[in-house]
């Protein structure tokens, strides 16, 4: 239970840091830099990913042979949450979603290195940005993948695609794409994975879906695939394997997430605990005020609870464990703990925190999306529920 972090990471972590509040922060206050969509340009990041790949700050998940940190799972929870200690932070160090997961998935089951060469390392270098298309309008691939309609018919040494895809996290813009279909009507075996390029024909973006937070690069888009043709040397695993790439991917970015909201969280709290220090209320500071001791202990407890959380998970990954219920506590907990950061923050802000003046009010947007994506919340206390059903008193076993 030695939770003191290897040299490395504990260096790495620090130079994170001190990145993201040297060059990461001071972007956020000038309004030019961002985009109708509430993100810094791409443009504007360019440089600065340019400077942390310079300084060796690139690719925390990713091996070293391809430019990366290979820092394992727990270096990762601990590099990660620094990184988002400003939401823009994960973009400059190229661990933003969905990059982040596509590129993990795709070094784990890609098999040779020419195929790693051409789909894996232009996201590495961060030439390209990717996706991963897998919702659907009506329902498919999200909480229950047997409702998945966009089909994939075998012809000759081709697969023709027909079907449409929504919310698909940054498709807009995107070169590298990951996509699930349905290749039979076997249960469990009927979904399968493969690549394409965007510049294939026989698809296209119907629309970038307006949301109610800010959005990450490239949006969350609607796609209909109409006779798109894909080789069968960019199948990913074998036919029938898509359920299994998608729950390689997600295990790993369902705690990317937790990581970087984590990060959020304390940012949301370094705003707020700096405010009260100073705003003086009937004679003394807010801080002094004990039941604003109370808000912001709550908080720092919830957040701190999150972390272990994150990081029991973190480690069992590294030990080869599925981590699927550590990852499932951590998700639920996670996203509950952003929402109360960001809620109790702009509360003791006052209308500071209400306004554009801060990030808060763009965390808070953000933050609702945290109990939907990569799996709702209750289908979360789903897996919980059985595992602890058929565990019984084990459940709650050491190690």
């Amino acid at each position: 239970m030695d939770f003191a972090l290897s040299p490395e990471i504990e260096e790495t972590r620090l130079l994170v840091r001190a990145f993201v509040e040297q060059h990461v922060m001071p972007l956020e206050v000038d309004k030019n830099n961002f985009d109708e969509h509430e993100n810094i340009l791409e443009s504007v990041m360019a440089p600065i990913r340019e400077k942390a790949k310079s300084e060796g700050l690139w690719g925390f998940q990713l091996p070293k042979s391809r430019g990366g940190r290979e820092l394992g799972v727990v270096g990762m929870a601990a590099c990660y949450e620094e990184a988002a200690r400003s939401p823009f932070g994960p973009l400059a160090f190229n661990c933003a979603p969905p990059d982040d997961g596509n590129m993990i998935v795709l070094n784990k089951i890609l098999k040779t290195d020419a195929l790693k060469d051409k789909w894996l390392q232009p996201i590495i270098d961060g030439k390209v940005r990717s996706a991963f298309a897998m919702t659907e309008p009506q329902g498919g691939c999200g909480s229950d993948p047997s409702l998945t309609y966009t089909k994939a018919e075998k012809v000759g040494d081709k697969w023709i695609i027909n079907g449409r895809k929504w919310f698909i996290t940054g498709a807009d813009g995107a070169q590298t794409f990951i996509l699930i279909a349905k290749t039979s009507d076997d249960e469990r075996k009927g979904l399968t994975a493969f690549l394409f390029d965007a510049d294939q024909p026989g698809w296209r973006i119907e629309r970038r879906i307006p949301i109610m937070g800010p959005e990450e690069h490239g949006g969350h888009c609607e796609l209909v695939f109409d006779g798109l043709e894909i080789p069968d040397e960019n199948r990913l695993l074998e036919v029938g394997d898509g359920l299994k790439v998608t729950q390689i991917r997600l295990g790993t970015a369902r705690l990317t997430h937790c990581m970087r909201w984590l990060g959020m969280s304390k940012r949301c709290m370094e705003i707020a605990g700096e405010y009260v220090k100073h705003r003086m209320s009937f004679g003394m500071t807010l801080a002094e005020h004990e039941g604003v001791q109370w808000m912001m202990g709550e908080v720092a407890k919830e957040i701190q609870v999150g972390r272990l959380l994150t990081m029991n998970a973190a480690w069992k990954l590294d030990q080869g464990d599925f981590a699927k219920t550590e990852i499932s506590m951590a998700k639920i907990h996670v996203a509950d703990t952003l929402h109360k950061a960001a809620d109790t923050a702009i509360q003791l802000c006052g209308a500071r925190g209400y306004s554009k003046d801060t990030l808060l009010e763009w965390i808070y947007r953000y933050a609702r999306q945290a109990r939907l994506v990569d799996g709702a919340s209750e289908i979360h206390k789903m897996v919980l529920s059985k595992a602890y059903l058929s565990e019984g008193p084990d459940f709650f076993s050491w190690g």
